[in-house]
């Protein structure tokens, strides 16, 4: 079992420059705390999301850590043009010595989709095209391709990954579509939402895993060579009542920004974020299995618990959430990788 850590970098009600400096310092604490790497999400025009360039940010990143892996989860592939992307994935592999890992996806927000010109029904498709085309265009020295959507001919490719043929394709999938996408493809997989949900899309990726054969760049840290992970929502503290002092405004801080485009456009219901169930409170929360928290014996059962239920091998958590202070969620991490991880590594 290897951990890893998410983050939306939410607008924290604080200065821009400030928050940033803040989760500087908690990538260099979590580095020395041995999660294995650190994903960022790519969200538009939302305070769910302060780093809507992805790639800018990891550059910091890159250079505030020395052993953690970094990469998107995801780069929303219809919004970019491919070429571009292929430099921009090239420089950051370099900027962090080969340590970086490529989330891929289309977009989850029709919303945000919708503000750069692409329409969500469409965006599937798009996606797909996109894909085919990074992949060919990192791994050569002239780029041609053809597809729906995209066409590049004999562009010179004068800058290359560090890792070859190129940074491990990750997928972050919250249905069986996408599930059996990347497990088609061989990409590592992340999936979240309550417990029953996680496991139907887990199951889907199994199975397409499966009849491929298997991963298209395998990982040896990882039993299979395949990321199997779900993210979790974690507050560790010293006594449950502290857990819940700080993750229950956190965690309802951080619903309202999921829900904050639904809103602005009088959207209620699940349809706007592809059906995926999430619970309206923190206490719902917890209860559904989405957010784990109280002290490191309760933490720690609790993941035991849906690992067995899940078979998971990656535990993508999230620990810097909403508004948080920085010290609650440094204490939160440190009680974490001292009291949890280490009973974890050999599940």
């Amino acid at each position: 079992m290897k951990i890893g850590l998410f983050d939306h970098v939410e607008h924290g009600e604080r200065p821009l420059a400030t928050l940033f400096d803040e989760r500087l310092r908690f990538a260099e604490a979590a580095d020395a705390a041995g999660i294995y790497c650190l994903h960022v999400a790519e969200h538009h025009a939302t305070p769910l999301n302060m780093v809507p360039v992805p790639g800018v940010y990891l550059g910091a990143v890159a250079r505030a850590t020395r052993r953690m892996r970094l990469g998107p989860l995801v780069y929303l592939l219809p919004l970019y043009s491919p070429l571009r992307l292929i430099e921009e994935i090239s420089m950051l592999d370099h900027l962090s010595y080969g340590r970086l890992d490529v989330g891929v996806g289309r977009g989850v927000s029709p919303y945000e989709l919708k503000y750069h010109k692409i329409e969500h029904e469409d965006s599937r498709d798009i996606f797909v095209d996109a894909f085919n085309c990074l992949s060919a265009g990192l791994v050569t020295d002239s780029f041609s391709y053809k597809g729906p959507h995209y066409a590049y001919d004999n562009v010179p490719i004068a800058l290359r990954p560090l890792q070859q043929p190129h940074p491990p394709f990750w997928y972050g999938s919250s249905n069986e579509i996408g599930s059996t996408f990347a497990g088609e493809r061989g990409l590592h997989f992340i999936t979240l939402g309550p417990t029953p949900f996680a496991r139907k899309n887990i199951d889907a990726y199994r199975a397409a895993l499966a009849k491929r054969g298997s991963p298209a760049q395998p990982k040896g840290e990882f039993p299979g060579g395949a990321v199997i992970g779900v993210q979790r929502h974690i507050f560790v503290a010293d006594t449950e009542a502290e857990a819940r002092r700080f993750g229950k405004p956190a965690m309802e801080a951080h619903l309202a920004n999921l829900n904050w485009l639904r809103a602005k456009h009088g959207v209620t219901g699940l349809t706007s974020r592809l059906n995926v169930p999430r619970g309206a409170t923190y206490e719902d929360c917890v209860a559904d299995g989405s957010v784990i928290a109280g002290t490191p014996q309760t933490v720690r059962a609790e993941i035991e618990r849906q690992v067995r239920e899940l078979g998971v091998n990656y535990l993508l958590t999230y620990l810097f959430l909403g508004t948080m202070s920085l010290a609650d969620a440094l204490r939160s991490l440190q009680l974490f990788s001292t009291e949890v991880m280490p009973y974890l590594a050999g599940l």
